[in-house]
């Protein structure tokens, strides 16, 4: 899967992005909110340079166009009726703009494969993450078992 917005592109991870996911992925303070963080490179490797297969969970590579530097990553895993999404910016990335662009395009080429739903939780404490989402569209359905809070987009007309 390769998905381009005006500034980032979307692709399955390679070896070259490791170092630099490994540097925001394992900052524990700005992953507070987030799972899949303080493993090793090793570990890394083992989950990321696979192909990716939705109906497993995929992890996805944000590069910007310009550079081919790794800004984030996007999840993907295929539910049901939807697909959950998760995504991270690296710090000195934060509040650009980065996540809704990625987000919006992830949706938009969702929709054009012929999803209906994405589904997103976030921490109630993730204030940022929780506009974003409610910016984008997506509605608070429930809070689950884990206490997270559960949003839906829908990708029907």
């Amino acid at each position: 899967m390769y998905v381009h917005t005006s500034r980032c592109l979307i692709r399955p991870f390679e070896e070259k992005d490791l170092d630099r996911f490994i540097s925001y992925r394992n900052n524990l303070e700005w992953m507070k909110y987030q799972g899949f963080k303080g493993l090793t490179a090793e570990d890394y490797r083992k989950l990321l340079l696979v192909e990716p297969i939705l109906q497993n969970g995929a992890q996805f590579a944000i590069l910007l166009l310009d550079s081919s530097q790794v800004i984030g990553d996007i999840y993907l895993k295929e539910e049901d009726d939807g697909l959950w999404i998760g995504y991270t910016i690296a710090p000195n990335f934060a509040r650009q703009g980065f996540a809704a662009e990625v987000v919006q395009a992830m949706a938009a080429h969702l929709k054009e494969a012929g999803h209906t739903a994405i589904y997103a939780g976030v921490e109630p404490e993730n204030i940022a993450s929780i506009k974003l989402l409610e910016k984008l569209g997506f509605i608070f359905t429930h809070i689950d078992e884990y206490h997270e809070k559960i949003y839906r987009l829908h990708l029907s007309d």
